[in-house]
């Protein structure tokens, strides 16, 4: 579904990702893990068309979307939940998930996708008139991730869905995840949770300081004794 072939971004003159290439197949997770600044953000922000690489190229189902702007990388079914949940506060709940809905032109599609968004989460369906600034970090992170998928995502980018949550609740999140790719929708998961990343995704891309270091199954790699040193908290 989405392939990246040796992609290199800059940020002015900081050389971001250098190199990298790697694969997300349809209907599977696959996550990047890494260290924080090692260019897993960088690399979502390149496939979404947010920032544009120097060298490389990136396919979407056989389409060439190197030098797409966002707005039509997004009209082609890739969705980003971004870093920190950038929810809009001072909306409601209600309205921040049609602020998702923005390339959906069907009214009835926008209800029925909102229905079943209700019925993923039902805590946002109680607080739908609540504005969104009021909900708590794990609250926020479902509305963020509801936002994203009323667009019927073919390709859900996740981006440190777990950041600033408390253990319990990131349980819950990463259930949710699972919940979403056995729905169908492939999940493309940047995290620095490892051990949680590894433990749903089919395979698993390991980077540091921009360049991709160790692929693979994510089973094997969450078995890998570096791995387990540097990134699962493992003497």
């Amino acid at each position: 579904m989405l392939r990246i072939e040796d992609i290199h971004t800059y940020y002015g003159h900081i050389h971001a990702l250098k190199g990298i290439s790697l694969e997300v197949n349809e209907k599977e997770i696959v996550c990047l893990i890494g260290s924080n600044g090692a260019g897993k953000s960088t690399t979502l922000m390149t496939v979404n068309g947010i920032l544009h690489p120097a060298e490389g190229r990136i396919l979407f189902l056989g389409q060439d979307i190197t030098t797409l702007p966002a707005d039509k990388i997004a009209g082609l079914g890739i969705t980003q939940v971004p870093e920190g949940r950038r929810i809009l506060p001072r909306l409601s709940v209600e309205d921040n998930l049609e602020m998702g809905a923005f390339l959906v032109k069907d009214k009835k599609e926008i209800r029925k996708n909102r229905n079943e968004i209700y019925e993923l989460f039902p805590l946002l369906a109680k607080r739908h008139k609540q504005q969104g600034g009021t909900l708590s970090g794990g609250e926020q992170q479902m509305l963020a991730i509801g936002r994203a998928l009323m667009s019927k995502p073919k390709l859900l980018l996740l981006d440190e869905p777990s950041l600033g949550l408390a253990p319990l609740i990131v349980e819950k999140i990463f259930d949710i995840i699972r919940h979403i790719n056995d729905s169908g929708t492939t999940i493309f998961l940047v995290e620095q949770n490892a051990n949680m990343a590894l433990s749903i995704s089919g395979n698993a891309y390991v980077m540091e300081s921009g360049r991709i270091t160790l692929k693979g199954a994510a089973k094997d790699l969450a078995k890998d004794e570096a791995i387990r040193k540097a990134y699962l908290g493992e003497d």
